[in-house]
């Protein structure tokens, strides 16, 4: 009778190993997540890449300049990174399908192709013909480019160290397959695996590679858990796929700050820059309309104007209905409750929406003030001047607190033509005289409503 095979139960979300199937991981605590796949023969990678150094070496020896990045071509893109792509780094790109992620790749190896930099693109999805159909409409490319249509990573090793490339785009990662193990492509071994394997050669030969990584319905990145923490840096593209921009979001990042987004604009010959987030965002706001107000946030070192909008109408059924979009809906219940307690303003009776235009989704404290304003301003029916800018943080005593980076917030305001800024009396004090505008400190929001 021949031997069965041995096989290995996996935690999806974290990658957790079992001998068999658990209905809660003892890692993530997470219920029902377990899968059987097939154990595969293990190699000493590391020894075969020669990564195994014979002697330490002390932080001082070590140089690391920024001079050594390597810049995209994308002034957007390299903020989002830390300054541009460090040598050796692996960099996983995920996004919902359709978004623009092998787009944007596309992209970014034709301007580093361009300025001289070796490329090779990886696909295990596209052939090589599908590749250049989609390269037509972005232009002319040079031949520092090359392609390659291949999913093994055996096969893949031996190119790149053949050609020895500046920088390497794996598309997707899910389709990636290591010979050793006998799993499917996608499964949480493959991936796990393979993003290892991918890891060390990049390590081992500081060479930059691009991961894509599809997503799953809740919106992160399939495969286990621990794909994340093994990329140096994880980056994220949001955004409708039927509207004309797109956001990249760095939410892991060993080489850079993780609160900075890049704004693109998505055309026929591909993605474009946004270098004016907030002209583009508050482009077709209504004149003379009630529950509207414009609000100053913060994305890393970049204030962005984003518009608020808010309807509260009579409800003709026995509970009121709440909807928010673009920002958390608990957050909104929790204002509207302050409101009421605090200014005696009744909204027990009717529904509220709340809107941020422009998809944007925000979870910023300096969000508040503007969501009380436009609440309301809708239930009074009264209009706020639209050269109007409003930020704060609301506590549930109804107080207005101060928020952080009040100047730039204020400057970026007054460049964009806005007269007046109601802001926090706290951090008004704390302000640089700024002149051209009109700067307003608020105490609680009582205060904020005699303005209206």
């Amino acid at each position: 009778m021949a031997k069965s095979k041995k096989t290995v139960f996996f935690c999806k979300e974290c990658g957790y190993e079992s001998s068999k199937w658990l209905g809660q991981c003892p890692g993530c605590k997470e219920v029902g997540t377990f899968v059987e796949e097939p154990m595969g023969a293990k190699t000493n990678n590391n020894i075969r890449r020669g990564l195994i150094n014979n002697k330490p070496v002390t932080i001082n020896q070590v140089t690391a300049d920024d001079e050594e990045r390597i810049t995209t071509g994308f002034g957007e893109l390299d903020r989002v990174l830390g300054g541009g792509v460090v040598p050796g780094g692996l960099i996983l790109v995920g996004g919902d399908p359709g978004i623009g992620k092998s787009t944007l790749l596309l992209q970014v190896c034709r301007n580093m192709s361009n300025n001289g930099k070796k490329i090779l693109y990886i696909s295990g999805e596209e052939s090589l013909k599908q590749i250049k159909l989609r390269a037509n409409r972005m232009g002319q490319f040079s031949d520092n480019l090359s392609l390659l249509s291949e999913t093994s990573l055996d096969i893949i090793e031996s190119v790149i160290l053949e050609t020895k490339p500046d920088v390497v785009v794996i598309d997707s990662i899910q389709t990636m397959l290591r010979e050793d193990i006998g799993s499917a492509p996608g499964s949480v071994s493959q991936v796990r695996e393979s993003t290892n394997f991918l890891m060390q050669l990049a390590k081992g030969n500081t060479i930059p590679i691009f991961i894509v990584g599809h997503v799953t319905k809740e919106g992160v990145v399939a495969g286990p858990r621990v794909l994340e923490h093994m990329v140096d840096t994880v980056l994220y593209f949001e955004g409708d796929r039927h509207a004309a921009y797109r956001i990249i979001r760095g939410v892991k990042n060993r080489f850079g700050s993780t609160n900075e987004i890049g704004v693109f604009e998505m055309s026929s010959e591909g993605l474009r820059e946004v270098l004016n987030p907030s002209e583009f965002m508050l482009d077709g706001r209504p004149e003379d309309a009630s529950g509207s107000v414009v609000a100053c946030l913060m994305e890393g070192t970049r204030p962005i104007l984003v518009e608020i909008q808010a309807l509260i109408s009579h409800t003709n059924f026995g509970m009121p209905r709440r909807t928010a979009v673009g920002t958390d809906y608990n957050r909104v219940n929790l204002l509207m409750a302050v409101i009421e307690k605090r200014i005696g303003v009744q909204m027990c009776d009717y529904d509220a929406y709340v809107n941020i235009a422009g998809g944007m989704k925000i979870n910023e404290p300096a969000l508040d003030l503007a969501l009380v304003m436009a609440l309301i301003s809708s239930f009074k029916n009264r209009v706020i001047d639209p050269k109007t800018i409003v930020f704060g943080e609301v506590g549930l005593a109804g107080e207005v607190r101060a928020v952080s980076q009040a100047d730039k917030r204020v400057q970026e305001a007054k460049k964009l033509g806005f007269t007046t800024c109601i802001m926090p009396a706290v951090s008004k004090k704390n302000l640089t005289e700024i002149t051209g505008i009109n700067i307003i400190g608020v105490n609680n929001i009582k205060e904020a409503e005699e303005l209206i």
